[in-house]
C-alpha cells in the first residue's frame, strides 16, 4: 500500500501534545518533507482551521446543473491537440493524462480522433447489418441489441499515432501531446461472438483461404473501414453502447462501435454501421495507405494491431515544478494490447538504475494500470524515467533499441521508454 505524505490521523484544530510529538516524529523518520516543512506544518495544526467564505451561505440549489460539470477551478483539465489539422473534420484531441487520479478517463476528457468529423445519428433509425460469409445476415436495432445478454468491460484505447512525436528524439511536448491520444473506460455491450450466434455462425465458405476475416465500417462522413482477423478477436471483441456507465458520447462513437481490446485505436471502429465477413482482409484505404509502418529498408509493417507494453510518469511531468526538497510519489500508468501489466520499474538517474513500483491494485487485461514510486529530491538534477513489463514478459525497450528495429520513418507503434529531465529549480521537462 502506498504511503500518503500528509498524516491526516489527528484533529486539524487542537491536537494533543501527544499527537503532535507522533506527527512531528513521522515526518522526522520518514523524511517526507524537509525540518522547516515539518516544523510549519505543525505550527498551522496549532492554529484553529478558518472558517472559508464557501462554509457562510448556502451552497448552489441541487439542479442547478441537471447533468453534472466540473468545478469551474478545473476549466484548464480538458481536451487538447497537438497541432493545427487542414481540416475541422480530419482531427484529433488529446487526454490530460498529467491531470487525472487513478485509471479510468471521465467520458468528457476521452481522446477523440475523427476522420470526417462527428456524425449526427438519430440511434432510433440506426441499424447494424452483419452479413457477408455468414448463415442469415440480418439488421439489428439499437432495441434489438439492448435485449441480448450485455457484459461490461474494462479496457485502454490508444491511437496507433500516440507518441509518434517522439521517434525523433525529445519533441519537448508535455505528457498531454505525447501519450495523450490514450483512455482507460469501463464498455458496456454485447459480446461480437453472442451477434454472430444471432446470424447462425460464419458459414464454412469463409475457411476457403486459411481464416475469416470481418469488415467493420463506420456511418461517419469517411466511413472508416478496416479489416480484422475474426479468430484473434472473437472471444474478446464487443459491440459498445454504453462508455462508463452511460450511453456513447457522439465524439466516441454514439450509438455503436466496435471495441476490440488491445488492438490499435483505429481498429475500434466508431458509428458503426456493418460487420461483413469475409475470407481475406480487404485491403483499404485505412490499411494500406494509412496505419501501416514504413521500415528502413522500404518494407511496410501491416496489419500490426496490438499495441506493445509501455508505460509513462504523469508526476511530475513536462508543466509541474517541485516546489521543496523532500518527497515526493513518482506516478504513472502502464498497459499492454498483448495482457496485463507484470511489473513497473522507475529511475530517477537516467536509467542507470532501476526499482521496483507498486503497482496499484490487480492489474486488469488490457488495461491502464496505475504506479507509483517513492522519491526524495534532494535538489540535484535528475532524469526520471519507467520501464514496464507485461505478462508475456515483454519489457518496454528504450529509443534507441526501437530505432534500431524499426528505424526512423514510421509514424505508428511508438513505445519507447520516456525520460523527463527535472533541473535544479524544479522545472521538469521533455529533454
Amino acid at each position: 500500500m502506498s504511503q500518503s505524505n500528509t498524516p491526516f490521523d489527528l484533529p486539524p484544530d487542537q491536537p494533543s501534545s501527544r499527537s503532535r510529538r507522533r506527527l512531528l516524529g513521522r515526518l522526522a523518520a520518514g523524511g517526507l518533507v524537509a525540518s522547516q516543512g515539518a516544523a510549519a506544518a505543525a505550527g498551522e495544526l496549532l492554529r484553529p482551521l478558518e472558517v472559508a467564505p464557501s462554509s457562510r451561505v448556502p451552497g448552489a440549489p441541487v439542479l442547478e446543473h441537471p447533468y453534472g460539470v466540473p468545478s469551474p477551478r478545473e476549466a484548464g483539465v480538458v481536451r487538447r491537440s497537438a497541432r493545427q489539422w487542414p481540416l475541422p473534420g480530419a482531427a484529433s484531441s488529446m487526454t490530460p493524462l498529467a491531470d487525472l487520479h487513478g485509471t479510468i478517463t471521465p467520458n468528457g476528457l476521452v481522446y477523440e480522433r475523427h476522420h470526417g468529423g462527428v456524425p449526427d445519428i438519430d440511434a432510433d433509425q440506426h441499424r447494424l447489418a452483419i452479413h457477408g460469409l455468414v448463415r442469415t445476415p440480418k439488421l439489428f436495432t439499437m432495441d434489438d441489441l439492448l435485449r441480448l445478454p450485455a457484459e461490461s468491460r474494462i479496457h485502454f484505447l490508444e491511437c496507433s499515432g500516440n507518441t509518434g512525436s517522439e521517434w525523433n528524439g525529445p519533441s519537448g511536448l508535455p505528457v498531454q501531446l505525447t501519450h495523450g491520444l490514450l483512455s482507460c473506460c469501463e464498455w458496456t455491450g454485447v459480446r461480437l461472438s453472442t451477434l454472430l450466434e444471432e446470424v447462425g455462425g460464419v458459414s464454412a465458405q469463409s475457411n476457403a483461404n486459411g481464416g475469416a476475416w470481418l469488415l467493420a465500417e463506420g456511418a461517419d462522413a469517411a466511413a472508416m473501414t478496416r479489416s480484422l482477423p475474426l479468430d484473434r478477436i472473437l472471444e474478446r471483441a464487443l459491440v459498445v453502447y454504453a462508455q462508463n456507465g452511460e450511453r456513447l458520447r457522439p465524439e466516441n462513437g454514439y450509438p455503436l462501435r466496435l471495441i476490440v481490446p488491445g488492438f490499435e485505436g483505429n481498429t475500434n471502429v466508431k458509428w458503426l454501421r456493418r460487420l461483413k465477413v469475409v475470407d481475406a482482409p480487404l485491403q483499404t484505404r485505412e490499411e494500406t495507405s494509412k496505419y501501416t509502418s514504413l521500415l528502413a529498408n522500404g518494407t511496410a509493417r501491416q496489419f500490426v494491431f496490438e499495441m506493445d507494453a509501455k508505460s509513462v510518469i504523469t508526476r511530475p511531468s513536462p508543466g509541474h515544478r517541485l516546489t521543496t526538497h523532500g518527497y515526493y510519489a513518482i506516478s504513472g500508468i502502464a498497459w499492454s494490447g498483448r495482457g496485463m501489466i507484470r511489473k513497473v520499474e522507475v529511475s530517477t538517474d537516467g536509467g542507470a538504475s532501476w526499482r521496483l513500483a507498486r503497482l496499484d491494485g490487480a492489474a486488469r487485461d488490457r488495461a491502464l494500470t496505475r504506479f507509483e514510486a517513492d522519491w526524495r529530491w534532494d535538489g540535484a538534477p535528475a532524469e526520471i524515467l519507467s520501464r514496464a513489463t507485461d505478462s508475456t514478459g515483454y519489457v518496454q525497450p528504450t529509443r534507441a533499441q526501437l530505432v534500431a528495429a524499426r528505424g526512423l520513418n514510421s509514424q505508428y507503434h511508438y513505445n519507447a521508454i520516456q525520460q523527463w529531465r527535472v533541473d535544479a529549480s524544479g522545472e521538469v521537462r521533455n529533454a
